[in-house]
Parts: C-alpha cells; sequence; structure tokens
C-alpha cells in the first residue's frame, strides 16, 4: 500500500491548507517589512506520508517582472 494512504483526503487537505496560509503569511511580511527588519527564511512545507525530509526545501516564490504586471494591468483595464 502507498504510504500516502496513511492520511486521509480531509488531512492531505488540512496540510496543503497550512502550508498555503504560512506562504501567505511570510509573502506578507516580505512585502510590508521596512529595510532593516528581521530576516525570516521562507517556511517549510509539512511532511507528508511517504515524502522523505531532505525533498522538503523552502518555498522559493516567483515574482512577476515590472512588463508582466503592466501587461497584466493593460490587459485588465481593455475588458
Amino acid at each position: 500500500m502507498d504510504e500516502s494512504a496513511e492520511w486521509s483526503n480531509s488531512e492531505h487537505l488540512l496540510a496543503r491548507i497550512s502550508d498555503a496560509l504560512e506562504l501567505s503569511n511570510w509573502l506578507f511580511y516580505q512585502a510590508n517589512s521596512g529595510e532593516g527588519a528581521e530576516e525570516v527564511s521562507a517556511p517549510v512545507p509539512m511532511l507528508r506520508p511517504g515524502q522523505e525530509e531532505e525533498i522538503l526545501e523552502p518555498a522559493q516564490p516567483s515574482y512577476a517582472s515590472t512588463n508582466e504586471v503592466m501587461d497584466f494591468f493593460n490587459r485588465m483595464n481593455s475588458l
């Protein structure tokens, strides 16, 4: 039997929600902390059944470039 079956669907969903909330809070802190603020490392996702600990790494958010953001808002304005 697959080790991921040790958790029910609800438990997997709760872990995913927890990971998303931690990442959201971290991104909010990064966006709203000023210069000289304490450096906080990105959160590490919860360990799921069947996963090796060394596989887990902090989330690395990808940021949109200035041109991508401008293009997005231009497309939204033309709807």
